[in-house]
């Protein structure tokens, strides 16, 4: 990603930009992504958008969705129930 889409994210989300636009979850990182930012391509705000290769994609990203849950795992004895349900699905 071009570091001028990261800046233009940051300052986004210091500025409160994002406060107002449209999400859609991610079903495997469990997190909210904006489906529009200014200065940044829509195309690019969903990492699998940017793979040629979709599968290859859901692939990766149930790998280190599986690989964050097991690390996880070593932490989450003393953790809210709120805080393991806002991870990834892996």
């Amino acid at each position: 990603m071009k570091l001028a889409f990261t800046r233009a994210m940051v300052t986004a989300a210091i500025e409160g930009q994002l406060e107002q636009v449209a999400y859609q979850l991610d079903p495997v990182f469990n997190i909210y992504v904006p489906e529009s930012c200014p200065g940044v391509p829509a195309e690019i705000l969903m990492p699998r958008n940017t793979w040629s290769d979709k599968a290859e994609y859901d692939r990766k990203a149930q790998e280190l969705a599986r690989l964050f849950v097991q690390n996880f795992n070593n932490f989450k004895q003393n953790m809210p129930s709120e805080i393991i349900a806002a991870g990834p699905k892996g």
